[in-house]
């Protein structure tokens, strides 16, 4: 048992600092926004039948 309860625990300290890493990115870290646009040949759009 005292290996099944170390793995546990080991599995439960790694989430915790995934838990922890991702709120930190959520709290300190803003999105940059940006105006995106894409330019689509005409050819994409009305492709020719052959």
């Amino acid at each position: 048992m005292p290996t099944l309860f170390r793995f546990v625990v080991t599995l439960a300290i790694l989430a915790g600092l995934a838990y922890g890493a991702m709120f930190a990115l959520v709290m300190f870290v803003s999105p940059k926004q940006a105006e995106l646009s894409v330019r689509i040949p005409p050819e994409k759009l009305n492709p020719k039948k052959n």
